[in-house]
């Protein structure tokens, strides 16, 4: 990643960002870039919007969901212009059965609001998945914390940040 101007500065260690995500992320010492664009409140899709205002394909850019499975939140991290596959997310944790959560409940244990949730730097750490799509490119992007924030980092860096699994879990 190159360096860019102040809407998608690259950072890695020493000072704090200004999000959760961001200071997870410098905590550990990862390179990233802030990518900021200007949300639309009427936007049908938080992620799609994310990649046509920041011009990068669907498939790099992943959304985070979240699923009780077996009565346990986890993380399911896909591309945004998929779907995630609850029982390949249960059978990924070793889990028998998954159910999208309740938005307010993922907000309440992520510290994020829905359409902003990052899978870096939330409030309780829960199980994460990344779907396997992810290693096929040189960066993705996820939620920086915030509608109008996107983080691009190496999906091997976001694996680490996550303590994340990588299977199959998205479907087109």
């Amino acid at each position: 990643m190159s360096k860019r101007s102040s809407r998608g500065q690259e950072r890695a260690g020493g000072a704090g960002g200004s999000t959760p995500a961001t200071r997870a992320l410098t905590a550990a010492g990862l390179a990233f870039a802030e990518r900021a664009y200007d949300h639309d409140p009427a936007a049908e899709s938080f992620g799609l919007e994310a990649a046509e205002a920041l011009g990068v394909e669907p498939a790099r850019v992943l959304k985070t969901l979240l699923a009780e499975v077996d009565g346990r939140l986890v993380v399911g991290i896909v591309p945004v212009a998929g779907r995630l596959d609850l029982k390949a997310l249960a059978a990924a944790v070793g889990g028998k059965r998954a159910v999208m959560a309740d938005p307010a409940l993922a907000e309440r244990r992520t510290g994020y609001v829905v359409g902003g949730i990052s899978p870096l730097g939330q409030r309780t750490t829960h199980p994460t998945v990344v779907d396997r799509s992810a290693l096929d490119h040189p960066t993705v992007l996820v939620s920086g914390g915030r509608r109008g924030l996107d983080l691009e980092l190496a999906p091997t860096d976001l694996v680490t940040a996550t303590s994340a699994v990588v299977a199959d879990i998205g479907r087109p």
